[in-house]
């Protein structure tokens, strides 16, 4: 069988990069790549795009749209790393582990939105408990998440590793107007019927997340617990490899999450707090934004693909 042809439109960026550097090597596909002076030539990017089995787009959301509207061969599918298709009709959502038959559907999609970073960690938590009525549909959530500064692409990179990174700040939190982009995509993909309030914010870390959603039992029904919301997450990733459900007595004895504690994988690791006592618990997920949220996500959607 003659190696499938992928091409890779923005493998200069963070998200590029490293599927470029995932893929190297392989001897089930060939990597179309441009020389430097190509790279911005529309002409020569169209017929690079044209020409591949599965093209992974990994740019701009508006530059995104450009390059599906170069696609003239029919026979070219498409994994979209960028946020411009994720709530789109027609698109295949690329988060294998959301249902028991996404896989599947990602096998044999034309066309694949990548989930965000931020979305990757909520929906991972919402899904299983929207989808099992543990949470309502029109249950107010809130979502608090912390990235390392690669999550801003290069110009993150740039702010926390140029000249000028004496001046980054350590800390800084954003999307203040309550109006971030994720937002509708972990709405639709969660099972929601109303908009969530996202919080997110940068550290001064490169890579890595830790998202967090706090819960008040009392508004989710009589018999909805921590160890009832533990269940039923342990139970949807039970054979997931690359979603770990952290168990309560584990969880139990921290202190602390570490966003950088799953740097380096592919994996998510969920989990649990509860506080019986006040009703209360929590729910976090952590991850590395360039693994599980990015790259490692494309790969995995690419590798489904492939295997059609």
């Amino acid at each position: 069988m003659n190696p499938s042809l992928v091409f890779i439109d923005g493998d200069q960026g963070t998200t590029g990069l490293q599927i470029h550097e995932r893929l190297r090597g392989r001897t089930d596909l060939t990597l179309i790549t441009l020389p430097a002076t190509e790279r911005k030539d529309a002409t020569r990017r169209a017929e690079a795009i044209n020409a591949c089995d599965i093209a992974i787009l990994c740019l701009p959301d508006d530059a995104a749209r450009e390059a599906m509207s170069a696609i003239v061969n029919p026979a070219v599918r498409v994994i979209d790393a960028s946020s411009a298709h994720r709530t789109q009709p027609g698109w295949t959502y690329g988060f294998p582990e959301m249902t028991p038959e996404q896989p599947e559907r990602i096998a044999t999609a034309r066309r694949v939105s990548n989930p965000g970073c931020y979305p990757t960690g909520a929906i991972g938590l919402l899904r299983p408990l929207s989808h099992a009525g543990l949470i309502p549909a029109n249950h107010p959530v809130s979502i608090y998440a912390v990235s390392g500064y690669s999550g801003r692409g290069r110009v993150g990179v740039e702010q926390y590793e140029g000249p000028g990174a004496v001046n980054a700040p350590s800390f800084q939190v954003y999307g203040l107007g309550l109006a971030h982009k994720h937002a509708p995509e972990i709405q639709q993909h969660a099972g929601l019927s109303q908009r969530p309030i996202f919080v997110p914010a940068y550290g001064a870390f490169r890579q890595g997340i830790v998202l967090t959603v706090p819960l008040d039992v009392r508004q989710l029904g009589p018999r909805v617990d921590g160890a009832t919301i533990h269940a039923c997450l342990a139970r949807h990733y039970a054979e997931a490899p690359h979603v770990q459900v952290m168990p309560l007595h584990e969880s139990s004895a921290l202190t602390q999450l570490d966003p950088q504690a799953m740097n380096g994988t592919d994996h998510l690791r969920l989990s649990v707090f509860p506080n019986d006592e006040h009703g209360h618990v929590l729910l976090s997920a952590v991850f590395d934004n360039l693994g599980k949220g990015a790259a490692g996500a494309a790969v995995q959607n690419l590798n489904l693909m492939l295997a059609q």
